[in-house]
């Protein structure tokens, strides 16, 4: 079951139509996926805000950029916070 659902990235989004949903759930699933990789773990419950707040700004983000791109010759992959949203939750191995 997704962390967030296809509603609350639309509200993210300010979209109002469903034309996209699928892409939305495509969008959430692998924006989870991203964040499970990153903290190398299970997600903790309950779920923290800030991990959910990782979540929806990753697949919005890759939503409005459907491919990779640059801002001003500097590629991003991943928008500006959410590293920093998960960092506090990421299980570090020695």
């Amino acid at each position: 079951m997704a962390l967030v659902s296809v509603s609350e990235l639309k509200s993210q989004l300010n979209l109002d139509h469903d034309l996209d949903d699928a892409l939305l759930a495509q969008k959430i699933d692998a924006a989870e996926g991203f964040c499970l990789s990153y903290l190398g773990g299970a997600f903790p419950d309950p779920v923290p805000i800030p991990l959910l707040q990782a979540v929806l700004m990753l697949a919005a983000f890759w939503y409005e950029r459907r491919e990779a791109g640059a801002l001003n010759g500097n590629p991003y992959i991943v928008p500006f916070g959410v590293h920093d949203l998960l960092q506090a939750y990421r299980a570090w191995v020695v």
